[in-house]
C-alpha cells in the first residue's frame, strides 16, 4: 500500500511547511469530529524533511468515504484552513 501524498498544504504558518508543501515524512489526519491535520505545528524552527514529500501516515476520520481501516486510501490530499482550523480539505463523508 502507498501512503497518499500531500499535494499541496496552505497552512504556511506550519513549521513543516515550505512553499505551501508539507515535508513532515507522514501526517496524522483527524480527531473524534474533525478531519484536523493532528502533525501542524507552529514551532519556531523548520521541520521535517526538506527533500521529502509530506504523506498521510494515518487517519483517524473513520466516516471518511477515502478511509478503509483507518488508512487513506485517496491518491493524494490538500491541507488547508476550514475557518481557522488545519484541516484536510479531502475529506468527503461517507
Amino acid at each position: 500500500m502507498e501512503m497518499p501524498i500531500v499535494n499541496e498544504c496552505d497552512a504556511t504558518d506550519c513549521a513543516y511547511n515550505q512553499h505551501h508543501a508539507c515535508h513532515a515524512l507522514a501526517i496524522t489526519v483527524g480527531e473524534p469530529a474533525n478531519p484536523r491535520c493532528d502533525t501542524f505545528t507552529t514551532a519556531t524552527s523548520p521541520a521535517g524533511d526538506p527533500g521529502a514529500v509530506g504523506h498521510v501516515g494515518a487517519c483517524k476520520m473513520s466516516d471518511c468515504g477515502h478511509n478503509v481501516n483507518l488508512e487513506c486510501q485517496a491518491p493524494g490530499i490538500t491541507v488547508g484552513y476550514q475557518e481557522n482550523i488545519v484541516d484536510c480539505l479531502t475529506y468527503a463523508p461517507a
